[in-house]
């Protein structure tokens, strides 16, 4: 079934002009534009060209997944098979299915709304120019990820998004932006030198790149103890982009420096590839090496979720001067443990519930990006100290709009039911209940054990945040009437025109201006349509997974 009826010709070009357009148009953005296309401010005229590009994409790819196939989902559909190095026999190998459709949805709606937010907020840095090439580059690396089906132009789209999003990181980030785009460049870098070679090894041992055929092959022809060496080296690389404990380092420091936008795409897409790998490549190709690594990546994978928790509850504590930008980095390594948590497990249930996972994460941590990347341009920091300060800082009461889209941000990131961040983790931990034939029960049980308790931190923290920086501290003047309560806490921040006493009226602060709402909704809709009616994005994964665990077979 397709909701529109569209040739195969046509679905190719689709598929090659979603993964080229963005190239293109990074190159036409650095261009000296036409006169007619100047306009009074050419700052602005090339974020509208941003904006355009990244919107015909996002177009061609709705295009594309109405033309898809929804009853044979687990077929690659729009394929494009090109040989392009004879002599290493890589190929220009193009194709989507059930697995890799939502990926390429999520990827080009979120850079869409980037780019749309940054027409209107453009964050302090160098020229525009390179801010939107830098993007579009980004976009075009991370849809080819998901897009190809040659292990050697995987890797290449996979290491073509470190260099833009490095800049952006340094030369569009707020404090300690060098150090942090220099950790971000080093670890990924390292963890890519060690996943070339696992890639290597697999071409040559089998004798082929093709991802669809070692897929099929279901490493038949591949001995145990090079299955081993594969994973480990692949997995290492793709561990660090995820980012796996503990090689997740680089992630709070890039997040907390990074520009709003930034941390949207890098929480949002980047970290997407490294999970995609595992189940693209590492549970079809080495199943052998993944079953002997499957307790050890669990394993991780639950000390990621509670150490993510515990990082968040010492962040959210009073006192702490914890960064909100910070807070929810160490969130996510929490939420993208409960993704390699699914994975470990080998199971459909589990393998479905962290693609689910991973999809929700995008629209719900990127949602969250953008509201405290508003937050802190209202508030001039994200310090959470300062934010649920004695100050009349609560934003229920300064910025209503602005207050609920947080709080629902928030309990949708805890998990709640009907809300998108449900599935993915509930899923999950009944696949840790029941995991694959080989996999030690009992292990995996005490897995999943570990895992529920981190669901319980996650909802203490988000809960935390909520109830100080919406409703505001509870503090011993909360009784007395404006007029009388004491001055302001030194580092809280002033309204203006105090002169120490806390004024009658609490200043408003600007509640939800139309461009935030444009970029914002369609993210809070998605995470309630994907809660309610999770059968959309199951009924697309599913199946590819179930031929993927299967060695090829349907």
């Amino acid at each position: 079934m397709t909701v529109i009826d569209i040739s195969a010709s046509v679905m190719q070009f689709l598929l090659a002009f979603v993964v080229v357009a963005p190239l293109l148009g990074a190159v036409a953005a650095l261009l000296p534009a036409p006169p007619g296309l100047k306009g009074k401010n050419p700052d602005q005229a090339v974020l509208r060209h941003g904006v355009t590009v990244t919107g015909a994409v996002l177009i061609a790819t709705i295009v594309l997944a109405a033309g898809f196939d929804h009853d044979h989902p687990a077929t690659m559909q729009a394929t494009t098979d090109i040989s392009w190095i004879p002599a290493l026999d890589v190929r220009i190998h193009l194709g989507i299915d059930g697995i890799s459709l939502p990926l390429l949805l999520l990827t080009a709606l979120l850079t869409f709304l980037c780019a749309l937010y940054s027409y209107f907020k453009l964050p302090a840095g160098p020229s525009p120019k390179a801010f939107v090439a830098l993007v579009l580059v980004l976009e075009s690396g991370t849809l080819a990820t998901f897009a190809v089906l040659d292990l050697l132009l995987f890797f290449l789209a996979f290491e073509m998004v470190l260099i833009p999003m490095y800049f952006l990181i340094a030369r569009w980030g707020g404090g300690q932006r060098q150090t942090a785009a220099w950790k971000f460049i080093l670890y990924t870098l390292l963890g890519s030198v060690v996943m070339l070679l696992g890639i290597l090894l697999i071409g040559l041992k089998s004798g082929t790149f093709d991802m669809v055929a070692l897929a099929t092959d279901n490493g038949r022809g591949l001995t145990t103890s090079v299955q081993v060496i594969a994973v480990l080296a692949i997995g290492l690389g793709l561990a660090v982009k995820t980012p796996m404990w503990p090689l997740h380092s680089w992630l709070p420091d890039a997040h907390t420096a990074a520009p709003t936008v930034g941390s949207v795409l890098l929480a949002g897409v980047l970290l997407k590839m490294g999970t995609y790998g595992f189940v693209r490549i590492l549970l079809p190709v080495a199943p052998d090496g993944m079953r002997t690594f499957a307790p050890y990546l669990a394993a991780f994978a639950v000390v990621g979720i509670v150490y993510g928790s515990l990082a968040c509850l010492a962040l959210a504590r009073t006192g702490a001067k914890g960064d909100l930008k910070r807070l929810i980095a160490y969130s996510s390594v929490g939420h993208m443990g409960f993704v390699l948590l699914g994975i470990a497990t080998m199971t459909p249930t589990g393998v479905n519930g962290a693609l689910f996972a991973n999809i929700a994460h995008g629209l719900i941590t990127g949602l969250l990006f953008f509201l405290v990347g508003a937050i802190k341009d209202r508030y001039g920091t994200a310090d959470l100290d300062t934010l649920a300060g004695a100050t009349g800082a609560a934003l229920y009461g300064r910025a209503p709009r602005l207050g609920a889209l947080l709080a629902f941000a928030a309990i949708a990131s805890l998990g709640l039911p009907g809300l998108a961040g449900f599935w993915g983790e509930m899923l999950t931990l009944f696949g840790a209940y029941s995991p694959a034939e080989g996999l030690s029960r009992p292990a995996f049980r005490t897995f999943m054990a570990i895992g529920a308790f981190g669901t319980l931190l996650t909802a203490a923290y988000m809960l935390i945040v909520v109830r100080r920086v919406c409703m505001g501290e509870h503090t011993p003047h909360s009784r007395l009437s404006p007029d009388d309560r004491a001055p302001q806490a030194a580092d809280g921040p002033q309204p203006s025109g105090a002169t120490g006493a806390r004024p009658a009226t609490t200043p408003q602060l600007a509640d939800i201006q139309t461009y935030e709402a444009a970029t914002w909704t369609p993210l809070a809709a998605l995470t309630v349509l994907a809660g309610l009616w999770p059968a959309v994005l199951l009924g697309l994964t599913d199946p590819a997974v179930q031929k993927l665990l299967a060695g090829g077979k349907s």
